[in-house]
């Protein structure tokens, strides 16, 4: 019964998650993906836990890609977020208060 609860869990949570994003205007999508990094952040210590804890070798294969898929996800949140961000830099030299 846990592992119907699990999956119950899961599916709510990936549809609310896509509603929230779908509706998120573009202006504000590098400030929530840098909350997001914080977040997948997260997941990767609890998967890093989990995988400590693990004691069989399901448990432990299934934490091995949990680790995997979040650390990949991580240093891909972060280099989208890196690519958006220089988007938004001048090319030309930076003026100062004063100049105009």
């Amino acid at each position: 019964m846990t592992g119907i609860i699990a999956l119950y869990i899961f599916m709510l949570a990936a549809f609310t998650g896509y509603e929230v994003i779908a509706k998120v205007p573009e202006i504000l999508h590098t400030p929530l993906m840098s909350g997001s990094n914080f977040v997948h952040g997260i997941v990767l210590v609890g998967a890093m836990v989990a995988l400590g804890h693990a004691v069989t070798p399901l448990e432990k294969s299934i934490g091995f890609i949990g680790v995997l898929l979040a650390a990949g996800n991580a240093v891909g949140g972060y280099a989208v977020t890196e690519r958006m961000l220089e988007m938004f830099t001048s090319s030309g030299p930076r003026k100062t208060q004063g100049e105009k």
